[in-house]
């Protein structure tokens, strides 16, 4: 088991667009492995690779009471979404102790390819669909609270700042 070290707002290494995974290989299978212990450790139930500063195509979730229902996305995209939407209180593991609500589509369909490199698609609603696109957004360089008024924006980096300075 190798924990990760999860990079915390508003750290610009969040920002970097995410690069597709060109073969699935031993190399990836363990990113998973490690991005799923890290996500569990945390706990969470989402963790993009962009999270642990490995900027590939990567997402792990498990939205499951009991953490038995992992997912690997490898290359995920929403190829189809619900034109609803539903606000959802959001919190993420880089910036702890911060959580607010966004609107997000409320059902989506996911193409991806698992941890063997096989293409797969789900349909995904409430926490697993919010997690999808949360996570999502991680690869294309954004963190939830970019959706938020820049006023919220300016007291959570505040606060991010102080946290990381206090615990140095």
């Amino acid at each position: 088991m190798a924990l990760l070290t999860i990079l915390h707002y508003p750290d610009s290494r969040l920002h970097k667009v995410a690069k597709p995974v060109a073969r699935v290989d031993d190399r990836i299978r363990k990113l998973v492995r490690d991005m799923a212990d890290t996500m569990y450790d945390a706990p969470g139930v989402g963790l993009a690779a962009t999270q642990v500063d490995v900027h590939e195509r990567v997402i792990v979730i498990d939205v499951s009471e009991d953490q038995t229902g992992l997912l690997a996305l490898i290359n995920p995209e929403i190829i189809w979404h619900s034109e609803e939407l539903r606000a959802f209180e959001e919190g993420c593991l880089s910036v702890p102790g911060v959580y607010d609500d966004v609107d997000r589509y409320a059902q989506v369909r996911v193409r991806a390819l698992n941890e063997k490199g096989e293409t797969y698609e789900f349909d995904a609603d409430g926490l697993l669909s919010v997690c999808v696109q949360h996570e999502m957004d991680h690869l294309l360089g954004k963190v939830f609270v970019e959706y938020l008024s820049p006023l919220k924006q300016t007291r959570i980096k505040k606060k991010m700042r102080k946290l990381e300075r206090d615990s140095a």
